[in-house]
């Protein structure tokens, strides 16, 4: 049974890279990243891309594709990763997923739904109420409308609360059913696994590759793709590592400050990863305490894929 796919899904700085790049090697098949920050050029040191030699091993998909400025989310990665699948199913190889973006997974294993066009000033009449009363203001509207949408969101994501707003005047139902109404069928087998780490050493291994950052050059970067005309406000630079750089660019905080913030932000953005898996009552999760137990995991994972 040859239309299996394989996911390997974790919080940041758990070795996504290191872990598909050997399965990879093993079975000899190629990664698509599930990476929402990878695809775009020039975002290299902050988003932990693979590096070059890397790269050169085992084909990518999904890495450098973009500019920094152009529109990329999880309906455009459902679609595509769907084709490259199709097409590495059919040469005999088994697909392998690799990223920490969970909307992008799971707009790949269960589908993301086509929503009704967006209610441009409707909209426009959300964000202006958010600027005078707030994200909790927001907030409290959608718990009026659809208390099941709202539980499951936060009022600070209220790009999030926004959209259901939305949806819910433009069709007079909740969000959550019409996500449930969609039904796709795909002939093939998400085998999902999941990186996890003793919390302490997981905040060691982000501490280690902040500070890795940092001496590889993030704040050249930043200032580099800032130089190159690229607003500061694009989604793309909306990103831990990156958002913090601008704010010292601008002056705002101190460059110790900015590597504080980021090391923070890092592991609340960990934290918040390891939320959204642990709800997935699909994923196989690989405890791992180093490196050597990851490459055990990966020939755990391909002696599985060739006993079934």
């Amino acid at each position: 049974m040859e239309n299996r796919v394989i996911i390997i899904a974790g919080p940041t700085c758990s070795g996504k890279t290191f872990l598909s790049l050997k399965i990879a090697d093993l079975i000899g098949s190629e990664i698509i990243s599930a990476d929402s920050r990878q695809v775009f050029r020039h975002l290299s040191i902050g988003t932990a891309k693979p590096s070059r030699i890397e790269l050169s091993k085992v084909r990518h998909h999904f890495i450098d594709c973009l500019n920094p400025d152009e529109v990329f989310n999880a309906s455009i990665f459902e679609i595509e990763s769907l084709k490259i699948i199709e097409r590495l199913i059919g040469e005999g190889k088994i697909p392998i997923v690799a990223g920490g973006s969970g909307l992008y997974l799971k707009a790949l294993t269960d589908g993301i739904f086509n929503e009704p066009a967006n209610d441009v000033e409707y909209s426009l009449q959300l964000k202006e109420a958010r600027e005078r009363e707030g994200n909790e203001f927001l907030y409290n509207e959608l718990k009026k409308v659809d208390p099941v949408s709202a539980s499951k969101m936060l009022p600070q994501n209220w790009k999030r609360v926004i959209r259901a707003l939305e949806v819910f005047h433009v069709t007079g139902r909740p969000i959550w059913e019409l996500h449930k109404e969609q039904k796709r069928e795909i002939p093939f087998q998400f085998i999902k696994y999941a990186i996890l780490w003793d919390r302490e050493l997981l905040y060691e291994n982000i501490e280690k590759r902040v500070d890795k950052m940092i001496e590889e050059g993030l704040y050249n970067e930043v200032k580099s793709i800032l130089e190159m005309g690229y607003c500061k406000e694009i989604n793309s630079l909306n990103t831990v590592g990156y958002r913090e750089m601008i704010s010292y660019l601008n002056e705002k905080i101190s460059f110790d400050r900015a590597i504080e913030l980021i090391k923070r932000n890092t592991r609340r953005f960990a934290k918040r990863q390891m939320t959204w898996f642990n709800a997935d009552k699909e994923i196989k999760w690989l405890k791992v305490n180093s490196k050597d137990d990851l490459e055990n995991a990966a020939y755990s994972i391909e002696k599985e894929l060739h006993n079934n």
